[in-house]
């Protein structure tokens, strides 16, 4: 059977999820993009990994709007006038929401709901309709959980209100993200957060601080958990697996010296050449109405360097079998991966990146999620195995000195009992105390929840229950959801109760 035919007989695919199934086949079909025969050998052997980003990219991976500007002055392209009320403002977005591209044929940003809505709430139950409606329309129209939103770091009412409905009307879509910052985020709209958090898998809370910081300038999270400019966004996000690299060292020392620079240069040559032929062969930038109006400018993106498996990586290289006694559990594996991640940061860092002058003509790390293939041997990013986690404030405190390098996103996913419900101020100076010790983001929900976390974006288990039987899912990313499970234990993590360490 054609690979054609498998797409167009598959149950459990809806209409719109076989068309851009069939587009992706296209892209990855083609030969436009050039590759050298290392970066080739390094995908057979699983040392790099391109995430099937294809051979034709006519598109950056992730596009971050300035929505602000859509509100400000419209749309030409489309034909939109700067919206004057709550019901006006709401209809531009969902316009402009499906003309804007990603690797997923989704906008992986909505924007950021406090800011956008805030001029336009001038009656609480009109605002409550109209965002009802809203959120209704994304989920039932931008079916894909990489779809993301962010709300504060200050408070208001759309706040509140948005995270009413989130617990009210527990959808998947879209994610959601607090951009959390103690000066200017009220304890009593954090704790809101922590609560909603706990029933609906979100908001999770990004570290407003350091990403401001670090960012310079205005950013947002987007997709999983990536941090990336407001007006840009990424251009490709290939990735190394650092176990499967490990896997042809002769030691810990020959991985370093010899092993790591070498996979290192090969993905980064592959990214220049990718985002070469974005920029100067594809269309985008020269004429698409995103580029043509200021939405996004072409010098506020950069490419995204993965990193998976570290976990992995550091038990092989140290000859450890137990994962119970390794990273995570081991001073030696915590000290070697900081080592490695210091490594790639050096050579990330001192590469020229090529059109990104916006970010210091320099690439960024990201610790990707993973994927379904990955199974258990790379763990997604820099987390410690599922099912070998330790004890809350160790696991907090191993993953805040991991986070320090990846400017464009990382995060882990933490799994509480019912018994914290009662007591979200404790789970907030919990949260507080890890982005004190440099922890950049936090993510955590309830066991017992329909909406689910699975590695950085959300599932519903009932859906995953419908897959199993053979049906479709609105939601594209249920199928991840359920290959994570079936072959990553992704839905397994330890359970944290309350009173624990």
């Amino acid at each position: 059977m054609s690979k054609v035919s498998e797409i167009i007989k598959d149950p459990t695919l809806t209409y719109q999820q076989q068309v851009l199934t069939l587009a992706r086949l296209a892209e990855s079909e083609d030969d436009s993009l050039p590759r050298d025969p290392e970066f080739l050998e390094a995908l057979e052997n699983g040392a790099l990994c391109d995430l099937g980003e294809g051979l034709a990219p006519y598109r950056p991976r992730y596009i971050v709007p300035d929505y602000e500007l859509l509100m400000k002055k419209g749309c030409e392209f489309l034909g939109i006038e700067p919206p004057t009320d709550i019901w006006e403002a709401t209809n531009a977005l969902l316009i402009f929401y499906k003309h804007v591209p990603s690797i997923t044929s989704f906008p992986v940003y909505l924007g950021n709901f406090s800011t956008l809505f805030a001029p336009f709430d001038t009656d609480e139950a009109m605002t409550r309709k109209a965002l009802k409606l809203f959120l209704q329309h994304i989920d039932k129209t931008l079916t894909d959980s990489f779809v993301h939103a962010n709300i504060g770091p200050e408070e208001n009412r759309v706040g509140h209100i948005v995270l009413e409905l989130t617990q009210e009307m527990q959808l998947a879509i879209p994610n959601l993200t607090l951009l959390y910052n103690p000066e200017k985020t009220s304890e009593a709209f954090a704790r809101k957060c922590v609560e909603c958090m706990l029933e609906t898998s979100k908001p999770s809370f990004a570290n407003d601080e350091l990403y401001s910081k670090d960012m310079n300038g205005d950013y947002a999270i987007v997709s999983c958990y990536n941090a990336l400019k407001v007006a840009g966004g990424g251009y490709t996000l290939p990735r190394i697996r650092l176990y499967y690299a490990a896997l042809q060292a002769k030691d810990k020392d020959d991985f370093l010296n010899n092993i790591l620079p070498h996979y290192v240069e090969v993905l980064l040559k592959n990214m220049d050449q990718r985002i070469t032929y974005i920029v100067e062969e594809s269309s985008f930038f020269k004429s698409n109405f995103l580029a043509k109006e200021g939405f996004v400018k072409q010098e506020n993106f950069t490419g995204m360097f993965g990193v998976v498996g570290l976990a992995e990586c550091t038990n092989k290289l140290l000859g450890i079998t137990d994962k119970n006694k390794g990273y995570g559990h081991s001073k030696e594996a915590e000290e070697l991966a900081s080592k490695i991640l210091d490594a790639i940061h050096d050579m990330v860092e001192d590469h020229h990146g090529v059109y990104c002058e916006g970010c210091n003509d320099t690439y960024v790390m990201h610790a990707q999620v993973g994927i379904d293939s990955d199974g258990t041997d790379n763990s997604p990013g820099c987390r410690i195995p599922i099912g070998n986690e330790p004890d809350l404030r160790d696991h907090l405190l191993l993953e805040a000195k991991m986070h320090k390098h990846f400017v464009s996103g990382i995060g882990d996913i933490f799994k509480f009992d019912e018994t914290w419900n009662k007591n979200p101020q404790a789970l907030l100076d919990i949260i507080k105390g890890a982005f004190k010790s440099g922890m950049r983001y936090f993510t955590g929900y309830n066991a017992d929840n329909d909406v689910v976390r699975v590695t950085g974006y959300l599932v519903k288990r009932s859906e995953i229950e419908r897959l199993r039987n053979n049906e479709a899912s609105l939601n594209q990313v249920t199928a991840y959801g359920k290959g994570a499970e079936e072959k990553g234990k992704a839905l397994s993590r330890r359970v944290y109760e309350k009173g624990t360490r």
